[in-house]
């Protein structure tokens, strides 16, 4: 099972053009929601960037906690994370492992 990581507990919300974009799915991008390659580890994740295009300017909910089961958009998953959890102490600051 692909290793993923919370980046975030709320969703981005963005203006975007026209054109095709990588959603980063393992939470380990520093180009968050996007993907930077960081997937390909060390170590591997086992997770791959989704590729969605967008055919005319909108505005978008883009996921950050990487539950969601309609990548890249937020379907409210992160409500789903308990109100107590904090991110493991080993954890980066911006990317923290699934609860």
């Amino acid at each position: 099972m692909p290793e993923r990581l919370i980046a975030g507990t709320a969703p981005v919300i963005l203006d975007l053009e026209p054109g095709t974009y990588y959603w980063c799915s393992c939470g380990r991008s520093k180009d968050q929601p996007f993907c930077d390659g960081s997937h390909e580890g060390p170590p591997d994740t086992g997770c791959q960037p989704v590729e969605f295009t967008i055919s005319k300017p909108q505005r978008c909910a883009l996921c950050t906690c990487k539950l969601t089961n309609k990548g890249p958009i937020c379907d409210s998953s992160h409500k789903r994370i308990p109100p107590t959890w904090r991110p493991p102490a080993t954890a980066a600051p911006d990317a923290t492992q699934t609860p």
